[in-house]
């Protein structure tokens, strides 16, 4: 497989080859709808250089995952002029030749649009595999802009194949999608202003979900105070530890297929919320190895 050297890996530490890894991660540079602030494309190779700061020992863990497990990071994606169903369909081509070698996939990606090629793949696996879904939209609109395949129409695509969703830190969305919600049955939304119980809200969720879990973790769902680098910075969201609250009880009670993180635009001077995100990137693995049912 097209690796990259541990100069550039995740964490930029001299791990295993693929063959010996366990996790690999997935850059997918790919933006195309983006409709506000742009530079997501940069998001992916920014996450990888702010992991070079991360620690490798988690004192929550008590683990050094990345020896552990064996953390390989793939070259970004090349979609040359490929766009809407046809770069999708290109991550989703990719996506399942790592799951056939049974490899764990981290996804780091540009716009939202990718995580349904993700989902595809997975659920090409896994045919009851249900979706967690962290973010400040939500992504439900039939199209935006004229184009079905928009970052702001991601999850009615998901939702085109009926699987359970579940979402969490919804605070910006329109009329017709919540519509949508109030009247779907396999939809489950946590608006920001409703999280109070975190607990009581993750066992909700995993009630919610089936065994299998698809996670994506569109960036603004957590608040632009801790992640200010994203095309849409919608105020409310979601605090560090109560996004980690959440991910750790689903990542321990259900067996999580494969997660991504979408939408992070660089901002010029600041590192911060790549770095997050980085750190949040290595919780979800982290997170994930306390179930067997996972990997390992």
């Amino acid at each position: 497989m097209d690796t990259i050297s541990s100069e550039y890996n995740f964490l930029g530490y001299d791990g295993p080859d693929y063959d010996k890894s366990e996790i690999v991660i997935q850059q997918i540079p790919y933006e195309h709808t983006s409709s506000y602030g742009k530079g997501s494309a940069r998001g992916p190779a920014s996450i990888i250089e702010a992991s070079h700061y991360v620690e490798f020992y988690d004192e929550e863990l008590d683990r050094e995952l990345c020896y552990n497990h064996g953390i390989a990071t793939l070259k970004a994606i090349d979609f040359g002029n490929k766009t809407d169903r046809d770069a999708l369909d290109l991550i989703r081509i990719k996506t399942k030749e790592h799951l056939d070698q049974n490899k764990f996939v981290c996804s780091l990606g540009a716009e939202h649009t990718v995580s349904l090629g993700l989902f595809e793949a997975m659920r090409d696996k896994y045919p009851n595999v249900s979706i967690l879904q962290i973010d400040a939209h939500s992504d439900l609109r039939e199209s935006y802009e004229d184009n079905p395949y928009s970052h702001a129409s991601v999850m009615a695509r998901i939702n085109d194949y009926s699987p359970q969703i579940a979402q969490v830190g919804i605070r910006a969305q329109c009329k017709e999608e919540a519509q949508l919600i109030r009247s779907s049955s396999n939809i489950l939304t946590y608006y920001a202003h409703q999280i109070d119980d975190i607990a009581e809200m993750s066992a909700n969720i995993a009630n919610h979900l089936t065994d299998e879990v698809y996670i994506t973790i569109d960036a603004d769902g957590l608040d632009p105070a801790i992640v200010p680098g994203v095309g849409t910075p919608e105020p409310g969201g979601l605090s560090y530890h109560a996004t980690l609250q959440i991910l750790r009880h689903i990542c321990s009670t259900k067996t999580v297929v494969g997660f991504d993180i979408v939408e992070c635009a660089p901002i010029e001077g600041q590192i911060h919320s790549q770095y997050v995100l980085a750190k949040l990137a290595y919780k979800v693995m982290g997170y994930c190895s306390l179930n067997p049912a996972n990997f390992g």
